[in-house]
């Protein structure tokens, strides 16, 4: 499938560094982490295809095809060398472009994503993807934001649980049950090993699917890395609590800005 043009905006200054969102979600899910990161870096945010602004190829999508938009998109804006950061699905996305494009990559972060499952944590992110097509996207998302976000968040912010789910429901639901296919199927343990760029591995203490067990491994697994739990968060932290989640991304992008 031919890569698309992506939507995508540009923040700060600095060494270019390419925010990649997760499923259902858009760009705008780092608004609270560049507001820290824009004094220093290029920030470059971008809808991935089927979202946001982006073009909606029909699906179904391959993780291969998100990469050949990521490249085409650094192509287009003529950057030689930059750092990457990926949530959740996009924490897959980052690291299969660093195996497949090394010489680009300057570091990566790896937030709140999921390698090393073993049998049954994958037949339970698979049940959910088909939960979804059995009996609708609205029903089962309605667990998942118990998933996503702490109870405690969940009573003192209700727009921004509100807006997320809308977010969600307003995706083609195609490309939702796609991208979250992918997200599903892919295990990162065959060849993560050979990501050998500086990499931060980063999750919630409480995150159900994208577990400290699970990012433990993916830090071991890498031949660079850096492991950060944050307490008591869930799978959300870009939207829950974006000023924690800052400390520990900046301070590691800082120290290796140049590569």
């Amino acid at each position: 499938m031919a890569a698309i043009q992506s939507a995508y905006s540009v923040e700060g200054s600095g060494p270019p560094l390419f925010l990649i969102h997760g499923i259902g979600a858009s760009r705008h899910s780092w608004d609270g982490l560049v507001k820290h990161l824009a004094p220093h870096f290029r920030c470059i945010g971008y809808d991935l295809r089927g979202h946001g602004r982006s073009p909606t190829p029909a699906p179904p999508y391959s993780l291969d095809d998100l990469v050949d938009d990521l490249e085409a998109l650094r192509a287009e804006l003529g950057i030689d060398h930059a750092h990457f950061v990926g949530h959740s699905l996009g924490g897959m996305i980052g690291p299969r472009y660093a195996q497949r494009y090394p010489e680009r990559v300057l570091s990566l972060g790896l937030y709140s994503t999921a390698a090393f499952r073993t049998e049954d944590d994958a037949a339970k992110v698979q049940g959910v993807v088909a939960a979804m097509r059995q009996k609708g996207i609205a029903p089962v998302l309605e667990a998942l934001k118990d998933r996503w976000f702490t109870p405690e968040f969940a009573a003192r912010r209700p727009d921004v649980i509100t807006r997320r789910m809308q977010q969600v429901m307003d995706t083609n639901p195609e490309v939702f049950l796609s991208v979250f296919d992918i997200y599903a199927q892919t295990e990162m343990a065959p060849w993560l090993h050979e990501v050998k760029v500086p990499c931060l591995v980063l999750t919630g203490e409480n995150d159900g699917g994208c577990n400290p067990r699970l990012n433990h491994a993916i830090a071991a697994a890498l031949p660079q890395s850096e492991l950060v739990i944050l307490p008591g968060l869930r799978h959300a932290i870009l939207l829950e609590d974006p000023d924690t989640v800052a400390a520990p991304v900046l301070d590691f992008l800082l120290r290796h800005q140049d590569g």
